[in-house]
């Protein structure tokens, strides 16, 4: 059985999980959230607890058991903390700006690139090198982390561009002088 699946996931105060035939609605203040509960696994909510079994050990079936998990787990988080990730811009002339609901970005292009933050995401900008991103859905906040750091990846040989705050670049050595 898997282990990440067998365990139980404690539903905190002010947050509430209803089931139907195939989805799973989690609902708090700060929003709602819903997991497609594929065929062959069950989500049984008690008291102020979730379990999630499955019906019968097909390979996928065991697959999917911990996903499901994992999925209900994480929007139970988001719906009562949040999740956040921080972007780092390094390099001269490298810098952030709110611009309404999204950032724009000056990095080296002859142009601007201007992202917008999608529902229920929020983009924040400290300084000029720092930008703060921010919901309660997961999949959503990385993905939008992904696409800013997709503008300018970080290189291998200055180190130059935007990365994770907690992101370690492999600096190569570059040229040697003849």
């Amino acid at each position: 059985m898997s282990r990440i699946g067998r365990t139980p996931i404690a539903i905190p105060q002010g947050v509430t999980v209803t089931v139907s035939s195939d989805v799973a609605v989690v609902k708090s203040s700060k929003g709602e959230l819903s997991v497609v509960i594929p065929e062959g696994i069950k989500v049984a909510v008690e008291a102020d607890t979730v379990t999630v079994t499955r019906a019968n050990e097909e390979k996928h079936t065991k697959s999917l058991h911990g996903l499901v998990r994992s999925l209900l787990n994480n929007s139970i988080i988001g719906v009562t903390d949040g999740f956040k990730k921080t972007l780092k811009l390094v390099g001269t002339g490298y810098r952030a700006k709110a611009a309404g609901q999204g950032v724009e970005l000056s990095v080296g292009y002859s142009h601007p690139v201007l992202i917008k933050a999608p529902q229920g995401v929020t983009l924040q900008v400290e300084g000029q090198d720092t930008i703060y991103i921010s919901g309660y859905d997961k999949q959503k906040v990385g993905q939008l982390a992904a696409e800013i750091r997709k503008v300018r990846p970080p290189e291998p040989y200055k180190g130059k561009g935007i990365r994770y705050e907690d992101e370690v670049v492999r600096r190569k050595q570059g040229k040697a002088a003849a």
